[in-house]
């Protein structure tokens, strides 16, 4: 367990606000006004579920179950009833994107680091990753997972991990404090659960493409969530043209003509998350896919 030294906790006017970093970002909890030992009780079990679900499904680690998926040597992994709710959300992502978002593609970030240098792949190094990608290479029978094909392939569920995180996390704080107010942050992922008793809405800002860390503009939530996909902090800079930390996995290249960014408003962040994903692997045909389905979102 990460030590509660790693956490803080101040008190406002209105709220407290809890912070620490989980899964490579800084993660936030907004609490209304309530008596401090109920503020640390709701922050330290959110902030304990964000580390046990990095230490189960990051990609990083040599201990968990993405690792034993990805060393398996093409043989059969079973996974518990969590890894399979997200492989299940990951499959369906995948069809609904017709290939563009898929748990496979991470092997490509061998040819790209967005950083914000200079570096771009050739074709080659692509075509040669791309051969280690695609879900319909892999075999996934609700109980067992099997990357049977391939031996370079691998799953990465980096693309899909904090926003499920962030809605457990909520639900994780209803549980302990009934009807108060929490606004889960993980990095831009966000969750409100419960209005708050003044009636107050949380304010939350959208960053800026060209100024990061300042607001672009700000929306006012009561309940429910946004989630936000960018280039302003990851992208590569290559002779004039900006390429976006979005890969398309059918291509292994950057979506091509997206917005800089997009931010979605729904029920969940899972929700949130997959309009997100799905309008910027539309590329040019975002907005129109965004209205299609009558979404709240904002777009740079």
């Amino acid at each position: 367990m990460i030590g509660s030294a790693e956490i803080s906790l101040v008190r406002a006017e209105s709220h407290w606000t809890g912070r620490f970093v989980a899964m490579a970002c800084p993660c936030e909890v907004l609490i209304e006004d309530c008596a401090e030992d109920l503020a640390r009780a709701v922050l330290g079990a959110v902030a304990e579920h964000a580390w046990r679900i990095e230490r189960k499904f990051s990609r990083y680690r040599t201990d968990n179950i993405v690792h034993r998926i990805n060393t398996s040597n093409g043989r059969a992994t079973l996974v518990d009833a969590e890894t399979a709710r997200l492989l299940d959300f990951a499959a369906t992502l995948t069809k609904l994107s017709d290939g563009g978002f898929d748990i496979t593609s991470g092997v490509l970030r061998k040819a790209w680091t967005f950083d914000g240098g200079n570096r771009v792949p050739t074709q080659a190094q692509i075509d040669a990753l791309l051969r280690d990608v695609g879900w319909h290479k892999a075999l996934w029978d609700r109980t067992t997972m099997q990357l049977r094909l391939q031996p370079g392939m691998q799953i990465d569920f980096g693309g899909i991990g904090k926003e499920y995180a962030v809605d457990a996390a909520a639900r994780i704080a209803d549980a302990i404090a009934p009807g108060l107010s929490c606004l889960i942050n993980f990095g831009g992922d966000i969750a409100v659960v419960n209005a708050r008793r003044d009636g107050e809405s949380w304010n939350i800002g959208i960053e800026s493409v060209d100024r990061p860390g300042v607001a672009a503009r700000t929306v006012q939530l009561a309940r429910g969530a946004l989630a936000t996909s960018g280039d302003s902090r990851r992208f590569v800079l290559h002779r004039g043209c900006r390429y976006s930390h979005i890969l398309d996995a059918r291509t292994g290249w950057p979506v091509n003509e997206a917005p800089r960014s997009i931010t979605v408003g729904a029920a969940t962040c899972t929700q949130a998350g997959t309009l997100t994903t799905l309008a910027m692997l539309a590329g040019v045909r975002a907005q129109e896919l965004l209205e299609a389905g009558g979404s709240t979102y904002w777009l740079q």
